[in-house]
């Protein structure tokens, strides 16, 4: 990648997150399209805090402060859904009453019109992620894999700006955590998304390449 422009991927200038008199983050950051900054700290370090203030739907008991730019554009004081940040879970988060390409389709922008339109496209990404023949299925009938890579291409059909990685691996077993970890990076590079990661696990990191960040060290 080359450096990141004004204009290019997202800029964190400034950002600080506090509770009550306590600081929980403090962080300058430049993170390149298809990029990841990887933040690592213990549980209750504000990890998921930070991810929450990038995403514009941060708890009022905490304060904030700084700058979010991506792509140029100050999101800092857009409500959630117009800042358009693509966030992945622990779990998968799929809706149980609708089918697995009904849960892709249900996150495609609005301007793409037509139920066979938005099912064509939904089927697509399932092909991409070597599921193409799971569109009717049931979502709880899929395996831990599966799912996960029915979340990634969810998110990914929404168009984000960004991704927000909140511990996304960690209920995987060893096999399919380096796998899903594999998918996740490459399809975010192939989108050109800058990400960050929050993780307590070092191969997460090695993983994602980038800078680390570290929070709530002594």
């Amino acid at each position: 990648m080359d450096g990141v422009t004004d204009n290019q991927g997202l800029v964190l200038d400034g950002v600080q997150i506090r509770l009550g008199a306590r600081e929980l983050v403090a962080l300058n950051a430049r993170i390149g399209r298809g990029e990841t900054l990887t933040v690592m700290g213990p549980s209750g370090s504000g990890k998921s805090t930070l991810l929450a203030c990038l995403g514009g739907f941060l708890d009022p008991v905490f304060s904030a402060s700084g700058s979010v730019v991506v792509d140029g554009v100050e999101i800092t004081a857009l409500p959630a859904e117009k800042r358009r940040a693509g966030l992945l879970f622990q779990d998968p988060l799929l809706f149980p009453h609708l089918s697995v390409a009904d849960n892709i389709a249900i996150a495609l922008p609005e301007d793409i019109r037509g139920r066979g339109q938005r099912r064509a496209l939904a089927l697509e990404a399932l092909a991409d992620v070597d599921l193409a023949e799971f569109g009717d299925r049931d979502p709880d009938t899929l395996s831990g894999g599966q799912k996960a890579r029915v979340a990634l291409q969810r998110v990914l059909a929404s168009r984000p700006r960004l991704l927000l990685l909140d511990e996304p691996f960690s209920k995987l077993d060893a096999h399919l955590r380096e796998q899903t970890r594999q998918m996740v990076f490459d399809r975010a590079r192939r989108a050109g998304l800058p990400v960050v990661l929050v993780t307590h696990d070092e191969d997460d990191a090695r993983a994602a390449g980038g800078a680390v960040h570290r929070v709530g060290q002594p």
